[in-house]
Parts: structure tokens; sequence; C-alpha cells
């Protein structure tokens, strides 16, 4: 099997999960990483056994490298894709693609441009949880999808992030946040979004954080941070959303949940590879526990890198892909549009409902 040589740029908390995972994966050859403090990347380079530390602009010359992994901070996303795009590499971005659409459609552009192509996280819809949760809408389990609701509901990150200012500015909010789990995996679920409608808050416009090394500094917010909406799809089903920072007391609700003509489908947190995922039919009295039918249950980020890398070495489509996650960043600026304008958002971008993973959890295959 050939492997594609992979670099990594931005050597944060989220980069030694991709680190400790690009080995593991099919088609993934982890050669260097990069950040824009090389001591940093030193640091990960030997704590991950990666062969190469470099500067940014040394990793983005090296010929070697075939496709970046971009891992920056949600506003450098669309500069740091767009130069590693122009230097002939393909792709891979942590989630969000750009913190504004017009940033979002300049990376397709370069993208299209040079040929090359660009995936983005979240990957999770391929864990075992909502693959399994696909198959059985898949399989007719539930009837006919009527319906859905989502629910990312809690309190802020300034009671447990040691840095949490970016996420009440631009590109933060609960929606921006974790907006793209739960999204991406509704249209893994029951494809493209059609229309939209929303309401949006700014419930406290400062916040004081609460975690160390910045206990005590306040933030002034500038991003709705309470934020629900209906979510019109293509296929005629009609869903809701709620993803909110506000929520002090927590919540009792569950993640997401479709609704279909012979049943109700519980599908797991979204921000996870794993279960469970529970169903109840028709005129049943309560949930029942299905097992899990693929392979993926642990935190197998990368896993849309090496989905990506297969499309590029044998041809054909990849899952997390640009087209899906355009359309994911234009419907999270489509609720607060609506709740701004106080009017429907029709939606310009559409995707395929990512083809589902074979069954049996074959973790070499994805084709």
């Amino acid at each position: 099997m050939r492997k594609l040589k992979i670099g990594i740029i931005g050597c944060g908390n989220i980069s030694s999960i991709y680190m400790e995972n690009c080995p593991k994966l099919p088609y993934l050859e982890l050669v260097a990483c990069a950040d824009l403090d090389t001591e940093r990347a030193r640091s990960q380079a030997e704590k991950f056994g990666i062969p190469l530390a470099y500067s940014v602009a040394e990793l983005l010359s090296d010929p070697e490298i075939e496709l970046v992994i971009n891992l920056t901070i949600p506003k450098a996303h669309a500069s740091v894709s767009i130069q590693a795009l122009e230097a002939g590499k393909h792709v891979y971005t942590e989630k969000p693609l750009a913190v504004t659409r017009e940033e979002g459609q300049l990376i397709l552009e370069a993208a299209k441009k040079h040929n090359l192509l660009v995936g983005s996280a979240p990957d999770t819809f391929l864990g075992a949880g909502i693959q399994t949760a696909v198959n059985l809408i898949e399989q007719g389990e539930i009837g006919v999808p009527i319906g859905a609701s989502a629910f990312m509901i809690g309190r802020g990150h300034e009671h447990w992030h040691p840095d949490p200012a970016f996420y009440y500015d631009t590109g933060g909010g609960p929606m921006f946040d974790m907006g793209p789990y739960y999204l991406t995996a509704l249209v893994a679920l029951l494809g493209p979004i059609k229309r939209i409608s929303g309401s949006t808050r700014i419930s406290y416009p400062e916040r004081t954080i609460l975690s160390t090394p910045k206990a005590g500094t306040k933030l002034k917010v500038s991003i709705p941070t309470h934020i629900s909406g209906v979510i019109d799809f293509a296929s005629g089903v009609i869903g809701s959303i709620t993803t909110s920072f506000d929520a002090f007391g927590g919540t009792s609700l569950p993640p997401i949940e479709v609704y279909g003509s012979e049943g109700t489908l519980l599908v797991p947190d979204p921000n996870t590879f794993s279960g469970p995922v529970k169903i109840r039919k028709r005129d049943e009295k309560e949930f029942k526990e299905v097992p899990l039918t693929y392979g993926y249950t642990q935190n197998n980020r990368g896993l849309g890198v090496a989905d990506m890398a297969r499309a590029i070495i044998e041809g054909g489509k990849y899952r997390a892909n640009c087209d899906l996650a355009y359309h994911v960043l234009e419907a999270m600026y489509g609720f607060h549009d609506s709740s701004d304008n106080g009017q429907h958002y029709l939606m310009k971008s559409t995707c395929d409902r990512p083809k589902s993973l074979p069954l049996e959890g074959n973790e070499e295959e994805f084709d």
C-alpha cells in the first residue's frame, strides 16, 4: 500500500491525537510538523517520533510532503490552507473550514485552480456510532425520516479552557465551535440542507475566565452564545438545533434524535466516534441499545485524512470533503443571518450525503 507523506502545521493541543493516530491509519506517513513556535514543533516531533520539525515555510517548501494537515487556530485556517494549496499540496483542515463564507470560497477556488483536494474535520461521523445510525436509517429501521432534533447545551469554555478568548470572538461561539460536529452528523444522516431559520442572542456581553492561568480576566463577547434554529432538509425532513454556552445548569436532552414513520433513533454525541445507539420502534415502550456494526470506536481523529489520502492515491470520492465542509460553514452562518434579517436563509450550496462505510468495520478499507 502506497502511503502519502503528511506534514502537520500547528502543534497545539489538538495535534497530539493526530500525531498519535496517523501512524496507525492506512495510506498515511507522517514525516514532518511545524509551528510558529519552533520549539513547540521540536517538542512534539520528539514526543511522537516525527522525523522533521520545521518552520511553516520549510514545511511548505519541502517537495516530499504531499498533504498538509492544518491544525492552526480557526482564524488562520484559510490563509494556511491557501498557502499550502499554492505550494502544490493537498490540505485537510481542522474545523471549521474557514471563519467566513468568503474565505471558504477562496479555499475552494484555490483547490480547483491547482487541481488539489481539500478535506475538513470533523470526521467523527465516520466513527462506529454515527455510521451504525446511518446504516439503520438506510436499512429502513425507522421507516421514512420525518424529523430530527439536536442539542449542544452547556456552560462556556471559560470554566475549563486555559485561553478561552477566541471562543467569544468571530468564528467562535457554540455554533462555530460545536456546530460542525452536529451539522455534519445531521447531513451524514439525512442529506443536505435547503433552508434555515434561526434566533440568536448574546446572553452575557462580558464573561470572566475561571480557569488557570488567566482566572479573573474579563472577556468581551462579540458572537452569539445561544442559538436555536429550524432546518429544512432537501429530503423534506424538518430538524431543529440548539447550541448554547449559556446553560450553567446543564441539560438532560440527548445529542441527536431522528424521528421516522416506524420509530425513533437516538444518535450518540457527534463529538465522539462511539455509541451508544438506541432505537425505539413504533408502539414499543422503551428504547433498546443497538450493537455497533463498525470498527472505529476510539478517538480516531485522522480517519477523514486517511480516507482522503485513499482518494488521492487510488481515485474516487472521499467523505470529509470540501463540499460538505463548506455546506456546513454556510449553514452555521445561515442561522445568524436568519436571526439578524428576520427571515429564512436559503442555502446557496449543496453537497452529497457522504457514502456510508463498508459494514464489518474493515479498518484497512474505506471503499
